[in-house]
């Protein structure tokens, strides 16, 4: 019996041994399958992962920045560059983890030099223990850098960045613009062609082992360098026209003026420039309308100055010759019971006469010998429903009706300047357009290797002796828009500032020219917004802004004087163009209508 329970135990016992190993096999198999399924997961089903944790580990990319490329004028004087400066960051776990917050007087000393409030400060970079990069203060001098750096705040760092400066601040703001904080261009140039003066930086990739030693390079992306870019400014003629106009804003007590300088030849704007201006290099407490460039923004009617238009329109169609007088009697004519006059009756007038008086008997005169269609054709291919060309943010292509149906009233106040609404660039590119002898070109911003070819729109021969006349309009009339050594033409412009319902109580004085007359080179546009005194007129307020700006610039340029001479512009002979060819065949019946 003894024997019978000892072999019953020792069964149990081996029972249990091998059940402890299997129990204990089992879970080493159900182990290993675990571990190659999580192989498999890892390795096959979300691979990535494992990948993305090893090269937190040993990958590191180097980025190598540009700098924003300049901005120059023509003779190479800059107008914006880019100089390093310094940003301040905070890393908030190191903050953290160093107990920095306890270095009361650091902070209040970092807090005061970069002007802020210490409170805001410390709860700004302590928001968040567990971040690890907050701005503190973007791009600071390096003097401040210097001192920040000083205070060894743990967990204060600072970075190498770049800002932007512009060495001609308020004269050149509105054409060159301004970037924002982080080196985009947002106004101007700087917008426009931002693309092409930012650039692209270097990045190299490499793998790294334990130590930090570079084991692997796996990719090298070569920087683009950012282009610079050269405009047709003259910063010279900039500088003088902005110290003019400045000057006339401030003495007219006016709402703001622009001045417009081209090259009549080529179409480059040598200077534009708008008072009021705005500091680029500090835009703290700056209203937004100050930031707008007003030459290409801003329209308004461009009165009288549109009066040489309506001359060469008539002498284009055939309506009229140089040497055409025209009955003015008895000084006024009702359109469609609406009123047309000048200030007394003037009588028979030669085209110059027109021109000198700035009648608009005279104008709705020759605007009525021609028919609607041709009258309104020559002002539209003037450019004055289309942008200039310059690519500028903002350009307006100004006011004028396609309508089909115009009454005569209004084809008459059309005539000398009334109905449409255009900017002093477009007003600029017509001045141009007559200067030139007829071809119109876009207007550039920047620097011509190619002079554009350009579209003959008005005659060569009619525009030279349009520009005698206006030699006559500034030498018999307007005086102060006189240049000493130099034969100048140009026409004022006074209108009264349209309002809803009608017309108000403000003005717009404009004066535009054209010099030398023997060789047209340069074309000046003055504009002189809502004056507050006495004198509004045209004539009165810019006028002599024209003058100062025209003799400055041709003295800059060498161009030499030409008051002299005894030559005359060259005139090509008369020429019947296709558009005058189809105009004469109903020239009769027009003119019986003018007539009746």
């Amino acid at each position: 019996m003894i024997d019978s329970v000892t072999k019953k135990s020792g069964q149990n016992k081996t029972t249990a041994a091998a059940w402890r190993f299997y129990v204990v096999l089992a879970v080493i198999v159900l182990i290993y399958l675990g571990l190659l399924a999580r192989a498999a997961y890892i390795q096959v089903v979300e691979p990535d992962m494992l990948k993305k944790q090893g090269d937190l580990r040993s990958l590191r990319t180097l980025a190598n920045t540009v700098q924003r490329g300049s901005i120059v004028d023509c003779n190479g004087d800059r107008l914006a560059i880019s100089v390093p400066v310094e940003t301040v960051w905070a890393d908030p776990k190191m903050i953290a983890d160093n107990n920095a917050l306890e270095m009361t007087e650091h902070w209040q000393a970092l807090a005061d030099v970069l002007g802020q409030d210490v409170d805001r400060l410390t709860k700004r970079v302590s928001r968040n223990p567990r971040k690890r990069f907050v701005y503190v203060e973007r791009k600071v001098s390096p003097a401040m850098a210097t001192y920040i750096k000083e205070l060894k705040i743990p967990g204060i760092f600072l970075r190498k960045e770049s800002k932007r400066f512009y060495p001609t601040g308020e004269i050149s703001a509105h054409v060159v613009g301004v970037t924002n904080v982080d080196d985009k261009g947002i106004e101007g140039i700087e917008r426009v062609y931002d693309q092409l003066l930012t650039g692209v930086g270097g990045e190299k990739q490499f793998r790294k082992d334990a130590k930090g030693r570079k084991i692997e390079i796996l990719s090298v992306e070569e920087a683009r360098p950012p282009q610079d870019l050269t405009l047709s400014i003259d910063q010279r003629i900039q500088a003088l026209a902005y110290r003019e106009l400045k000057g006339a804003v401030a003495a007219f007590k006016a709402r703001s003026g622009s001045v417009v300088v081209t090259n009549v030849n080529t179409g480059e704007i040598l200077a534009m420039v708008n008072n009021p201006s705005y500091n680029p290099n500090n835009l703290a407490n700056t209203a937004t309308h100050r930031l707008r460039n007003r030459a290409i923004t801003d329209v308004f009617e461009p009165g009288s100055t549109m009066k040489p238009l309506t001359v060469l329109t008539a002498l284009e169609f055939g309506a009229a010759e140089p040497d055409t007088v025209i009955d003015t009697n008895p000084g006024w004519m009702r359109l469609g019971g609406r009123r047309v006059s000048d200030p007394r009756n003037r009588g028979e007038l030669s085209l110059t006469e027109i021109l000198v008086t700035s009648s608009n008997m005279g104008t709705t005169k020759l605007a009525l010998s021609v028919p609607k269609e041709f009258l309104l054709d020559k002002f539209f291919e003037m450019g004055f429903a289309e942008d200039t060309g310059t690519g500028l943010i903002g350009e307006s292509p100004g006011m004028l009706s396609d309508r089909s149906r115009w009454s005569k009233f209004e084809l008459a106040t059309l005539s000398w300047g009334h109905g449409l609404a255009i900017s002093p660039a477009q007003l600029a590119r017509f001045y141009s357009t007559l200067a030139n002898g007829g071809i119109k070109r876009p207007l550039s911003i920047l620097k011509t290797d190619k002079v554009p070819e350009g579209e003959r729109v008005l005659s060569k021969y009619y525009t030279a002796e349009v520009l005698d006349m206006l030699e006559h309009v500034v030498n018999e009339k307007v005086t102060n828009a006189k240049v000493d050594g130099y034969r100048v033409g140009g026409k004022t412009g006074t209108t009264i500032k349209a309002v809803a319902g009608g017309y108000g109580n403000d003005y717009v004085g404009t004066f535009a020219g054209i010099a030398p007359l023997s060789r047209p080179e340069l074309a000046v546009v003055v504009m002189i917004n809502e004056p507050g005194g006495d004198l509004y007129h045209g004539g009165e307020i810019a006028a002599p802004v024209f003058s100062r700006v025209m003799k400055g610039a041709l003295q800059l340029l060498n161009i030499a004087p030409d008051a002299t001479r005894s030559a005359a512009l060259p005139k090509a002979e008369p020429q019947v163009e296709n558009s005058q060819k189809q105009a004469a065949a109903v020239k009769g019946e027009v003119k019986e209508q003018a007539n009746a």
